[in-house]
């Protein structure tokens, strides 16, 4: 059972989300925080595996939420709920750690599909929506230093590079396995050691360190 809880200051919102993660069968949410500072504390107490969150909440937001959340032990794997066009500052949670994000008007099976990877060790870059999403706000930001970025990926094998640029597609780990002709096993091992060397918590930063080599 996927332990979840879910943090929005709209009540119903809570309640819709609870209704389509629990029919799913193996989602079980165990908290409901209406603030982030009530989510720092679910977090802290309960230990659930993945937290929805929304970006916007009175008091403590959510970004501010995420930045607390990550500084305790074995902190969930969270994932900000956002609207497209008013929450450009996702870009910066997802530097900050987040596993991704989701639109609100995410199809409840794509929620689901959405914690199952989440919790599974993935991030939330697969589905197009939110590959669309994160090319908006990158687009948005000054320019980086792509110098300095290609300098970090210099530190991984050719092979670490391929794999990294495909997670920087959006493909799964069964879908670069096809691609590089490798097993399943293999590419999440070159993940793994990738996110060491490069010093990241996930792939979504990991496509972001990319982007900004480019």
């Amino acid at each position: 059972m996927i332990r979840v809880a879910v943090a929005d200051d709209e009540a119903l919102v809570r309640t819709g989300l609870r209704m389509i993660l629990e029919a799913a069968g193996d989602i079980e949410v165990v908290a409901e925080a209406a603030s982030g500072t009530e989510a720092v504390d679910v977090a802290g107490r309960l230990h659930p595996q993945v937290m929805l969150m929304d970006v916007r909440m009175p008091g403590m937001d959510g970004m501010a939420a995420l930045t607390e959340i990550n500084r305790g032990p074995a902190p969930p794997r969270v994932v900000m709920l956002t609207t497209f066009d008013r929450d450009e500052y996702v870009h910066a949670a997802l530097r900050a750690g987040a596993a991704g994000f989701l639109l609100k008007d995410t199809a409840p099976r794509d929620l689901i599909a959405a914690v199952r990877a989440v919790a599974g060790g993935g991030a939330m870059l697969s589905p197009a929506v939110t590959r669309r999403l994160i090319d908006a706000f990158a687009g948005r930001e000054e320019a980086t230093d792509a110098r300095a970025a290609r300098a970090r990926l210099a530190v991984l094998t050719g092979r670490e590079r391929q794999v990294v640029r495909a997670v920087a597609r959006g493909l799964s780990n069964a879908e670069i396995a096809r691609e590089l002709a490798m097993s399943e096993t293999t590419v999440k091992a070159h993940v793994s050691r990738s996110l060491t060397k490069l010093g990241l918590a996930n792939r979504v930063q990991i496509a972001l360190l990319v982007r900004d080599a480019r």
